[in-house]
């Protein structure tokens, strides 16, 4: 049938349902037809085309979006938010947009003059040592990174997680954030910033902008205030905790979660201005007193590069077990998905290149395949969704498991708890790193499950297989090999005596070590170490 509509999706966490006369993509599937040149076959094809986004005043490079939505449909083309608000694309509209990307266009090489410069001064300050740490005075945490208006995963999770527990050991935090954070204590002191002010066209530069957007905003916060320390959750392009710390001479946390060049070129499509990229990622190390990384290759990767390897603490992800535990109620959600009677295999995540998602799906084909007899007592359960989705339900559909497999979209992450507590075991199905470099993540779902008190079939991959150990608090299967995780699986169905030895004993090993106030007990450790007290 002709589909004479069409659906364009900001992301593909924006759920909608369409009839069969409408065609469904994302933006970046639509970025993917301009940049092959199939946008050819589009132009003026819809009757009507409407972009569905999370709010208006956030969409990078609108006018590029707009022009090619309205080039590609003959009839009305709309832009609507997740509130129903709804915004038509009409030639004004586009000549207005057009007359701000020119604008913006010109300031380009001012810009980036300007940020050159602004590196260079911070890489001639000289080093403090041991600066002065008074705790009581407020933190200030700084989350710099684009809003996405995704509400749930384990960024989220570690960002409340620290904060929440940051007021155990210094006065309540001030948080200066891109979006909100679900699951956070209403004492801190939130301030949510909009980056999308300026160089919404050019969102390279809008990230390099934020550097001093945050830092006047801060400024402005802090009112009769003394901030005892910056506390920054690193993003690309942003050195704005490194400007406020110069400022105010007072130490800067950094925590470091993942080389941008890196994850841009192998799990992304690259860096604009990756030179500039870098010296901003080396200024911020160089400057901040205590980097925080979440894996001993992260921590590695940095030493090699020539960063103290004192100031460095690692300090793997961690959970709250009051919001994970045994104790969650699970049946609504068991109920809801029609899963009474029968062993859930569960995950959750944002279905990223590292997940291994896919390979899940894959091993639970093979499972009812060889063991047909599972079909109708065996259900999976994926939670969440994201970049390998259409992969993750190719694979369901050649190995015929699709009606057997519950997908369901991604849920908010106070959610998430329920929606584990409804499975008997859980697979955190990581994969390799695709240049054979160790794998440097710490997955936050791999301590959500212990919590739960589920049994585990994971990916023996660097840091999980050390946080697990082999048949004590986890089952674990060499990374990527789908057949492997299916025999995994296969016996924690098969051994549910096994499965609870195994669950109960993780359960206890993550509350003695790996909650989140352990881990920002050691940050708060680490800093007075290298600071000095008023």
């Amino acid at each position: 049938m002709k589909k004479d509509n069409l659906i364009v999706l900001e992301t593909v966490h924006i759920k909608y349902t369409a009839d069969p006369e409408t065609r469904v993509m994302t933006i970046g599937d639509l970025g993917d037809c301009v940049r092959s040149g199939k946008i050819i076959s589009h132009l003026f094809r819809y009757k009507r085309s409407v972009f569905y986004v999370s709010n208006y005043r956030r969409i990078i490079r609108p006018f590029l979006c707009f022009l090619i939505l309205k080039s590609i449909c003959r009839g009305k083309c709309y832009v609507q938010d997740i509130k129903g608000n709804r915004y038509p694309v009409t030639l004004f509209l586009l000549v207005c947009h057009f007359y701000e990307f020119l604008k913006e266009g010109i300031q380009i090489p001012f810009c980036l003059l300007r940020h050159r410069q602004a590196i260079k001064k911070l890489n001639r300050t000289p080093l403090r040592r041991r600066p002065v740490l008074n705790l009581n005075n407020p933190p200030l945490y700084l989350r710099t990174d684009r809003a996405s208006g995704i509400l749930a995963g384990g960024p989220m999770g570690h960002t409340a997680g620290v904060l929440n527990n940051l007021e155990r050991f210094s006065a309540n935090p001030v948080f200066l954030t891109t979006q909100k954070i679900p699951n956070l204590d209403s004492r801190i002191s939130l301030h949510e910033i909009f980056l999308e002010k300026q160089f919404r066209n050019f969102d390279t530069i809008l990230l390099l902008e934020s550097s001093a957007l945050i830092f006047n905003e801060a400024l402005s916060k802090r009112g009769d205030l003394s901030f005892s320390f910056i506390y920054q959750r690193y993003s690309d392009y942003n050195y704005s905790g490194a400007l406020i710390a110069e400022k105010f001479k007072i130490p800067l946390v950094l925590e470091f979660n993942c080389p941008a060049i890196w994850t841009a070129k192998h799990w992304a499509k690259g860096l604009s201005y990756e030179k500039l990229a870098n010296e901003v990622e080396m200024v911020n190390v160089r400057l901040a007193d205590v980097v925080v990384v979440v894996s001993q290759p992260l921590k590695n990767e940095l030493v090699s590069r020539g960063v103290d390897s004192d100031k460095i603490l690692v300090n793997p992800n961690g959970v709250d077990p009051e919001i994970y535990s045994p104790g969650v109620d699970g049946s609504e959600i068991r109920r809801k998905y029609n899963l009474e009677g029968r062993t859930v295999i569960g995950f959750i995540g944002t279905f990223g290149k590292w997940h291994g998602a896919e390979v899940l799906a894959e091993a639970f084909g093979l499972l009812l395949r060889q063991y047909p007899q599972s079909r109708d007592t065996t259900r999976l359960l994926m939670i969440g969704d994201g970049y390998t989705m259409s992969e993750v339900k190719r694979q369901l559909e050649v190995n015929g498991v699709t009606p057997e497999s519950i997908l369901t979209g991604i849920v908010p992450q106070e959610e998430g708890p329920a929606h584990l507590a409804a499975c008997d075991l859980l697979a955190s199905p990581h994969v390799l790193n695709p240049d054979g470099t160790p794998f440097f993540g710490s997955p936050t779902k791999l301590f959500e499950y212990m919590a739960m008190g589920k049994g585990i079939v994971a990916s023996d991959l660097d840091q999980i297989g050390e946080v697990l150990q082999h048949d004590h608090t986890g089952w674990l299967v060499k990374p990527g090999d789908a057949e492997s995780l299916m025999h995994g699986l296969k016996f924690l169905i098969d051994n549910p005596e096994t499965r609870q030895r195994m669950a109960e004993a993780a359960q206890r090993e993550v509350v003695d070590k790996y909650t989140w106030k352990e881990h920002t007990r050691k940050i708060i450790e680490k800093l007075k170490e290298r600071c000095s007290n008023r």
